[in-house]
């Protein structure tokens, strides 16, 4: 160990845990020279029984760097950078979701599939969501999704800034917009590749927890956070590739519809912990049936009114829970649609 010279860049390494759902981590290391590729950010060690979920047999893992953004938080000096978990011999721990999904990628690259994901999330405090009353409910869902107004909309504070920090450190996002329960809000990522869009919502979703804390709110992933005929959260996910970009792409789109009809409930095995509870006849296409249809929101996969029309575009897998593990979802995508 060396005393430390001038500073050049403080790393920012975020991982996943062994928990499931899967938690983040993160911690800071300060190094002397600027970043200015991913060679440049040296692997680190995280203590593996300190991190919640990883098993006690060996104390250290390494953090080997994937991805990385400027740091919006910081100033662009600085960086966040994205690391799979390896073990101290080189393998890949078990937690490793994205070492899964890097095979499939490759498997499949000739298809050029993009993907799109509306990540739903509820802010909450004191384990209630903003927006409902300390000893009771607010009136019912209707006047807020992509409502106006402080009786429709709460949390709008972060939501514009995790929004503007996204787009300052890089990461594609598309939009927002308030959701039909009061205090849940909606971004949405892409559309980009399988790897690309992971690694970006990951970030998202670290610097949106990393932003609350300024706010003293709790961001919730919960697929259904509160019980009844309220809304629940989900992370719908878009799904094309180069065959149903082109023309008569939606005759394809249609044939997809029926191959995860067949394969309904392994997706929804990896679709996120709890995510039955929001897949009920209340407000979601119950988790027991497959559905699809065009311009239909009431269904398990939706092909949009405008791409039925152009004939060509993208079909959306409504299905998987707020919480759900990118890199397992566009890994079973990827293996059901394209093989």
């Amino acid at each position: 160990m060396k005393a430390l010279g001038t500073v050049g860049s403080c790393i920012e390494y975020v991982w996943l845990n062994g928990q499931e759902p899967a938690e983040l981590r993160s911690k800071t290391r300060v190094i002397e020279h600027k970043v200015v590729e991913l060679s440049d950010i040296p692997d680190w060690e995280v203590a593996g029984p300190s991190s919640q979920g990883i098993e006690r047999q060996s104390s250290e893992y390494k953090l080997k760097p994937v991805f990385f953004v400027s740091d919006p938080l910081r100033g662009p000096s600085h960086v966040i950078v994205l690391c799979e978990v390896f073990n101290q011999d080189g393998t890949s721990h078990s937690t490793n979701a994205r070492a899964l999904l890097r095979p499939f990628v490759a498997k499949y690259e000739e298809h050029e599939v993009w993907f799109g994901i509306e990540q739903e999330y509820t802010l909450m405090q004191s384990g209630w969501p903003l927006g409902f009353l300390k000893h009771g409910f607010p009136f019912p869902s209707g006047p807020y999704y992509c409502g106006v107004g402080t009786a429709r909309v709460s949390g709008r504070d972060l939501a514009e800034e995790h929004m503007m920090s996204c787009l300052t450190a890089g990461l594609k996002i598309s939009g927002i917009n308030a959701e039909v329960m009061p205090g849940q809000w909606e971004f949405q990522v892409g559309p980009l590749s399988p790897l690309e869009i992971c690694d970006q919502l990951w970030l998202a979703r670290w610097l949106l927890h990393r932003l609350s804390e300024k706010y003293a709110y709790e961001v919730s992933f919960e697929p259904k956070p509160v019980p009844g005929e309220w809304n629940g959260a989900g992370a719908h996910t878009n799904f094309s590739t180069k065959a149903t970009r082109a023309t008569g792409g939606i005759n394809l789109l249609k044939e997809m519809c029926e191959k995860l009809r067949v394969k309904h409930l392994e997706h929804l095995a990896l679709y996120g912990e709890g995510n039955e509870k929001r897949l009920s006849k209340q407000r979601e296409n119950p988790v027991t049936e497959f559905t699809s249809g065009i311009a239909d929101r009431n269904t398990s996969v939706r092909i949009p009114f405008a791409v039925a029309t152009e004939g060509a575009g993208y079909l959306e897998d409504r299905r998987p829970g707020a919480n759900m593990d990118p890199y397992l979802v566009t890994a079973r995508l990827l293996e059901t649609l394209c093989s």
